[in-house]
């Protein structure tokens, strides 16, 4: 756990919820998923998942900064990579509950009309 959180239940909450709010992007889920095959470019995500590279870019910056990823430099080029192991089991996890419960996700109007 960060040094500036406190042992507070209400900021460990709000920290889970932004936790979670990363991975709540359809983007980033996808940059962590092709990440959790091999280490990539950020010419290869964007010529994958078809997205611009400022895009792109901006959703490394915020997966790097919240320690999902981290990058390797060699030279010019810049390769990005898991940081965390446990991003796998988490991301399964949540496929699996995923798929268990797609029917109620897919018509929960208390989580919007934006099922993708």
């Amino acid at each position: 756990m960060s040094t500036t959180l406190s042992a507070h239940p209400t900021d460990l909450g709000a920290a889970t919820a932004r936790f979670f709010r990363v991975l709540s992007d359809p983007t980033r889920l996808a940059i962590l998923e092709l990440l959790l095959q091999r280490p990539r470019t950020v010419g290869e995500l964007v010529g994958t998942l078809e997205c611009s590279q400022s895009r792109i870019s901006n959703h490394l910056a915020c997966l790097r900064w919240c320690e999902f990823v981290d990058t390797e430099r060699q030279g010019r080029q810049v390769t990005y990579r898991i940081r965390e192991p446990r991003v796998r089991a988490l991301i399964e996890a949540a496929q699996s509950m995923a798929l268990e419960h797609c029917e109620h996700l897919a018509t929960c109007g208390r989580i919007g009309p934006d099922w993708v």
